[in-house]
């Protein structure tokens, strides 16, 4: 059995109007959720001995992977942000927890769970500390995505002597949830929230690996070649919209419009051309330099970033006025791409794999098959 690109595929509109619904009210896009999950979505990543397709696993796998989330990129983003999300915490789960945990993580999906990924510490970091037979948890997490819906968030706290470890925390609809102060000017539909933790308590099998396990390289930096995936469905259909809307207005003949189409192209298969990059040098890690995959993947997330601000100026500039109308598809989805472009700490990304590959070569695309 084959994952259904072709129904993900047929599936863009639909996304792409809740999207557009949801935004106003920043509303969770539970259809598209629920649609994702029917098409077996939640589980493609799960290794087939667990009932997923392996998505994410081997050059195949990789490369199947990075269509899924372009697709869905491509009808939401903020959809989008969710999914990787939840890709996350089953791929660190499968990378440090026991095999039994992640088979029950994978029942957990089978059963209709949504995981999810919560690093960022609030004004109270959240720490753990070992009552009895149980872990206490005190403080929490902001910016966490799907904060009402994740039901499996594996999030990092600090022990009392300072080390760091992952914890998989079952929610129930009692959590402490409120939305990040301000709220976002884009992917308001990926209910980015605050999560306060104060008080639960765990069992002992809550954590996940050992301290440490969740910076450790190159895990910790070769993942972000997912949320590129995401961005580049983003970053095509804005480009699409482009020669969409200036054709159907008439202007696509004119000199200028189509040299931002043209860019807006090399823009796009230049996003692509890097993430898939990265894919495959994450999929061929197995007896690579650790800094090859870091540096690599660091250097794509440069490229993706530039290539996606180039496309929104593009689209902006060639569209004019319209693009920032709100019954324009486009003034919503620039927000979104915008916002989800906001990772952190670019400078130093894009130094460290500077340096790296100062004095040794690019791993080669065609070296990896």
């Amino acid at each position: 059995m084959t994952f259904p690109f072709e129904a993900l595929t047929a599936c863009r509109a639909e996304l792409e109007e809740e999207a557009g619904a949801n935004d106003a009210q920043a509303a969770f896009p539970a259809k598209g959720m629920d649609r994702l999950r029917d098409l077996g979505g939640l589980s493609a990543s799960l290794p087939h001995t667990l009932g997923g397709q392996g998505l994410g696993t081997g050059q195949q796998g990789m490369i199947g992977l990075l269509q899924l989330l372009r697709l869905v990129g491509q009808g939401s983003l903020a959809l989008g942000r969710i999914v990787e999300g939840h890709i996350n915490a089953l791929r660190l789960i499968a990378c440090y927890g026991t095999p039994d945990q992640l088979a029950r993580a994978a029942m957990d999906v089978h059963d209709g769970a949504l995981f999810g990924v919560w690093v960022t510490e609030g004004a109270t970091p959240l720490r753990m500390e070992q009552v009895g037979g149980t872990i206490r948890l005190r403080g929490e997490k902001i910016f966490a995505s799907g904060a009402r819906h994740v039901t499996r968030a594996l999030v990092t706290a600090r022990t009392r002597d300072g080390t760091t470890r992952m914890l998989l925390v079952t929610l129930d609809d009692g959590r402490d949830v409120s939305p990040v102060f301000g709220g976002l000017a884009g992917m308001r539909g990926a209910e980015t929230g605050r999560c306060d933790f104060s008080a639960m308590m765990l069992p002992p099998d809550a954590v996940i690996g050992q301290a440490g396990d969740y910076l450790r390289q190159p895990e910790f930096s070769a993942g972000a070649w997912r949320g590129m995936a995401v961005a580049l469905g983003g970053i095509e259909r804005l480009a699409s919209l482009l020669r969409l809307q200036l054709a159907e207005r008439g202007r696509a003949d004119s000199p200028a419009q189509q040299a931002r189409i043209g860019q807006a192209l090399i823009a796009t298969e230049t996003a692509y051309l890097w993430t898939r990059k990265a894919a495959l040098v994450v999929a061929t890690q197995d007896g690579r330099d650790a800094g090859d995959i870091v540096a690599t993947v660091n250097l794509a997330r440069i490229a993706v970033e530039r290539a996606g601000l180039e496309v929104i100026e593009l689209v902006q500039r060639g569209l004019g006025l319209s693009a920032f109308t709100r019954t324009n598809v486009v003034e919503r989805l620039t927000r979104d791409l915008a916002t989800y472009l906001r990772q952190p700490a670019p400078d130093e990304t894009l130094c460290e794999g500077a340096a790296w590959f100062t004095h040794r070569d690019l791993p080669r695309v065609e070296d990896m098959r």
